[in-house]
Parts: structure tokens; C-alpha cells; sequence
């Protein structure tokens, strides 16, 4: 149990006062008595045994507690965690403030003598230098005329209420954009009352605010466009409830909710949200991509987050492929094309692993940028394929993994593409197609003939490729700057030969070199860690830049 004085008596005690017993509700959200960041829940008012008076259970939302609701063996509540919960005095406790009193103190507070004399830079001669902030009384003016004010951040300010009706809407009538972001609100009715004195509101962010499961009469509010309710606990039932409520929200945000699943209320696919362009999804707890599929007849969805989720494949319900689930059409319906307006997809950071997925994302229709950093099939050194790899079997990509696409790293990532699948294939005309479905699309745009066994000293050798030029670079550390090198090679060259040649090139006998390839767009150079791999077998093109470090 919390104990304020930091004692290892589990049951806190303070002089602040704050709350008063009466007032307090099983399920009421409340903050620690001037510390705004420390908020939790209240799962139980009452006695605590072999302790005097009344005291509050509350689970804390960051898990700084004492225990899990039990107290030498009598279990009071259930908490969230292990050591989530503690028992807390009433006057040690918040229960909250009204919107405007939140305002005037965020917007009309002088600064303290504290703080101002925390705005300080260090000299050279390490001595504290005060900060003056120019402008600050015109800047400080401007803000306290509420009646002007167009985006007020009220974040972690024990906002629990819109206060008396009328009040907000007299006050600040302008205003256009709101963070409510980690505040005591819960109440779905409050949220009303504050949006329905707020016409111009556009923009709303109740992040962190852990929101109440009823989302009953809830009214019309079709000013809103921005949604953001990350970290609220919030279900997709209760999406689909608030729909009707925000007929014209374009953008909703629903990270870290630990959504599984998308529950649509009447049929099998997600209907309305008919002004909806950003759906965020991210950091949940999503694992089949049957439940994205529902999502594929919101026509105006154009950008689609779905970073850190559990995803581990990707089809596209067109997609004639023996390795799409079966049923896909019966799901979705043929009342438009799937996904018609996406144009961004997000999926960085799931289990994706095989190219199959890549490959499905060539069918939707519009899609130009696509994450899929941190997935198995992204990371060479799991398995997966690099970044040249990736554009070669997308046909559309325009953006990869934040990094633009540009025409001349297109070009060279498709040939580079057909070259290595020359190199690695035996496979019959169909098997190729089946497992590389752009090859021969590529293969003919670019006029790359097809491989001639050639003899040379050493026998056949395969030279489609022919000689390569690229550029090395000495990045080890106890060697030293040295110019770099551009060097025309076979393609067929192997990596341990290049190895050999990188001792003479650098005159580094002394040390075992080690190589990596350095792509553009690619946020970490790839590891080329097998001698007998040719260069072309590690996508090695022409004009590509090779680091020559040292192996430890």
C-alpha cells in the first residue's frame, strides 16, 4: 500500500486536504492531491481492517501502488495489477476541477518565483545565466483574452467536469481545437456538455482519460472532425455506438486500447463513418487480418495506422490466390471495390514474414505509402528481404518505411531485383511467375536478356550481370580515414573474395574486415555475412556503396 511519507506503513497518510468521503463513488477518477500525473480509479470506500477511520481503494493507472487490493488477507477490490492499488486518506485525494477553472489557471496564472528561476542556461564557465522570455507579456495578453482563444491544452490539469451550463460557450466561444489529454473525466455526458457549448470545436483529444463503457444519449455532434481517444480503453462496440453521435469525424485515433477484435453492432463489415479518412489502430492488440478486412467499405478511408499490432498476413479479398482464407468475398460483399480510396497502409512493427503479403498490396487500388519496417520479412538479418527487394515486388510504392521511392532507385531496385532472381532461380517459367509475379513484367520493361553460360578458367560462370561498379568505404575505427574506392567487379564476385580484396585495397592485414551494404532509404546498413554468397546474391547493383568495417 502507498504510504506518502515513505514509510513502510501500507496505508498513506498527508495533511493535504482535498476530497471529502461523501462525495467519493466506486468507479470515480481521481488524482493524488497535487500531483495532477498520478491519477487512478476509486474501487472501494469503507473501513480498513486494523486501521482507524475511512479510507479510499484507488488502482492507479501507473501501477505505482502498494499491492492488489488485498490487505492482510482481506481482499477489499480487485486491482489491475499486482502492486497497482493502495489505500489513501479522503483529503489526500482530488476529485477535480471544472473546464474553466483549469483555464484560468493555464491561461491567467503568473508563473512562479520557482519557476522562473528554473529558466536558467549554463555559461562557459558553468554558471547559471537567467532566461528573459521576449515578448512574453504581449504573448501571456493575448492568451488570457478568452474570448479570442482558437486551441486551449488543458493536458494533466484534473479537468473532471464541464462546470455550470452556459458557461463554457460564453467564455470561449472560438475556440477550435481542445486537449484534455490525462484529466479525471469519465463521463460521456460531461464530454457532451463540454462539446455542445463549443460549436466551433473541431479538434478534440480525451488521450488518457479512461472513459466509461455507457455512451447512452450521447447527442448529435457533427462539428467534430478529430477524434483522438489513445489509451481511453475504449471498444470498438463503443465506436459503433459514438458513430451516430459524429457523423462527419474524418480523423479517429485509437492507439493502445487493447482492441482485438472489430466489433460491428449490425452486420458483418463496418458501415457509416461516410466522412472518415484516418483510422490510427496502432499499438493494439489486432492478429488477423479478417478484422482489417471490415474496415474495407469505408469509402472515403484513405490512411490506415497499424503499427504494433500482432499481424502476421496480409490479402486482398480480389486477389485470386490459393493462399487467401476462404469465404473473403462472403465477408465483404461485392458492393465496391475493397479499400478503394487507401492510400496510405502502416503496418510496421507486426509479425509479417512472408512475401505473399508484400505481394498482395500490389491490388489495392491506390495505395502509394507503405510501412513495413520491423516486421520479420523487412529484416534481412531474420530472414527477410532488403529494401531493393521490397520496391522490386511493389509495383506502386511511392513512399517505403518513411523514406520516398525516388524513379532512379526505382529503376535500379528492379533490375537490381531481376538480376538476383536470375542468379538464385532454377525454378520452370510458372514457378517463377508463381513465386516472383513482377519478374518477367520487369525483366522485359528494363531489356534485361537472359543469363549465357560463358566458359571462363574456372568453368561455366554465369555473367548476365557482367561487371559491377561500386564504391567502398572504410568505416573501421583503428584504421583510421582513408579516400574511398570505386572498383569494378563481377557480380559473381564472393563476398569472401571481396573480403581478401578489401585487405589489399585498404592495407589492412592486421585486421579482419567485415562488410555491410549501404542502401538507400534504409535506416541500417545490411550485414554481408556469408564468404561464399556472390554480391549479386546480396542485391549488390551497380553504383551501390559497400562499408568496410572491422570484425571485433
Amino acid at each position: 500500500m502507498q504510504s506518502s511519507v515513505g514509510t513502510e506503513n501500507p496505508i498513506s497518510s498527508g495533511s493535504k486536504s482535498g476530497s471529502d468521503l461523501s462525495e467519493l463513488l466506486v468507479g470515480q477518477r481521481v488524482h493524488f492531491a497535487g500531483d495532477t500525473r498520478r491519477i487512478g480509479t476509486v474501487k472501494y470506500v469503507g473501513a480498513v481492517e486494523g486501521y482507524e477511520g475511512k479510507w479510499v481503494g484507488v488502482d492507479w493507472d501507473n501501477g505505482d501502488g502498494k499491492h492488489d487490493g488485498s490487505h492482510n488477507g482481506v481482499r477489499y477490490f480487485e486491482a489491475q495489477g499486482p502492486k497497482t492499488a493502495s489505500f489513501v486518506r479522503p483529503h489526500n485525494l482530488s476529485f477535480g476541477i471544472p473546464l474553466l477553472k483549469a483555464l484560468e489557471i493555464r491561461y491567467h496564472g503568473e508563473s512562479t518565483k520557482e519557476e522562473e528561476d528554473e529558466m536558467y542556461v549554463l555559461s562557459a564557465t558553468n554558471k547559471r545565466v537567467s532566461i528573459q522570455l521576449l515578448g512574453k507579456d504581449k504573448i501571456q495578453n493575448k492568451l488570457s483574452r478568452f474570448e479570442e482563444l482558437t486551441s486551449a491544452s488543458l493536458a494533466y490539469f484534473g479537468v473532471s467536469s464541464a462546470g455550470p451550463q452556459g458557461h463554457i460557450n460564453t467564455t470561449i466561444p472560438r475556440l477550435k481545437e481542445l486537449d484534455l489529454t490525462g484529466n479525471l473525466l469519465s463521463d460521456w455526458r460531461e464530454i457532451a456538455a463540454i462539446c455542445k457549448e463549443l460549436p466551433a470545436l473541431i479538434t478534440l483529444n480525451l488521450s488518457y482519460n479512461i472513459m466509461s463503457h455507457d455512451i447512452s444519449g450521447m447527442p448529435l455532434l457533427n462539428h467534430i472532425k478529430v477524434l483522438v481517444l489513445n489509451h481511453t480503453g475504449i471498444s470498438w462496440k463503443q465506436v459503433e455506438m459514438l458513430k451516430d453521435s459524429l457523423p462527419l469525424v474524418e480523423e479517429l485515433h485509437l492507439m493502445g486500447n487493447k482492441l482485438r477484435e472489430i466489433a460491428p453492432l449490425s452486420s458483418d463489415i463496418v458501415h457509416g463513418f461516410d466522412y472518415l479518412r484516418l483510422l490510427n489502430l496502432e499499438n493494439n492488440f489486432i492478429v488477423a487480418w479478417d478484422e482489417i478486412l471490415k474496415l474495407s467499405q469505408l469509402k472515403r478511408l484513405e490512411q490506415l495506422f497499424l503499427n504494433n499490432n500482432c499481424i502476421g498476413r496480409i490479402w486482398y479479398p480480389d486477389h485470386n490466390s490459393s493462399s487467401e482464407p476462404p469465404n473473403g468475398h462472403e465477408l465483404l460483399g461485392e458492393s465496391c471495390r475493397p479499400f478503394q480510396n487507401l492510400r496510405c497502409l502502416l503496418v510496421g512493427g507486426n509479425k509479417i514474414e512472408d512475401l505473399a503479403s508484400i505481394d498482395s498490396l500490389n491490388f489495392f487500388p491506390k495505395l502509394l505509402d507503405i510501412r513495413l519496417s520491423e516486421n520479420p520479412i523487412a529484416d534481412p538479418g531474420k530472414g527477410g528481404v532488403p529494401r531493393f527487394v521490397l520496391i522490386g515486388r511493389l509495383a506502386k510504392v511511392e513512399t517505403l518505411n518513411g523514406s520516398q521511392v525516388s524513379p532512379r532507385e526505382r529503376k535500379d531496385s528492379e533490375i537490381r531485383y531481376v538480376r538476383l532472381v536470375m542468379s538464385k532461380s532454377h525454378d520452370s517459367a510458372e514457378e517463377i511467375k508463381k513465386l516472383h509475379p513482377r519478374f518477367a513484367e520487369l525483366k522485359s520493361f528494363h531489356g534485361i536478356e537472359d543469363q549465357k553460360a560463358t566458359s571462363g578458367a574456372t568453368g561455366p560462370q554465369k555473367m548476365a550481370s557482367g561487371l559491377i561498379s561500386i564504391t567502398l568505404k572504410c568505416v573501421a575505427a583503428s584504421i583510421g580515414e582513408k579516400a574511398p574506392l570505386t572498383k569494378k567487379l563481377p557480380a559473381t564476385t564472393t563476398v569472401g573474395k571481396l573480403k581478401i580484396l578489401c585487405e589489399s585495397f585498404f592495407k589492412i592485414k592486421s585486421i579482419k574486415p567485415k562488410l555491410f551494404l549501404q542502401e538507400q532509404g534504409s535506416p541500417f546498413p545490411t550485414l554481408l555475412d556469408d564468404d561464399m554468397a556472390s554480391l549479386i546474391d546480396f542485391g549488390v547493383g551497380n553504383e551501390s556503396t559497400i562499408l568496410v568495417d572491422e570484425d571485433c
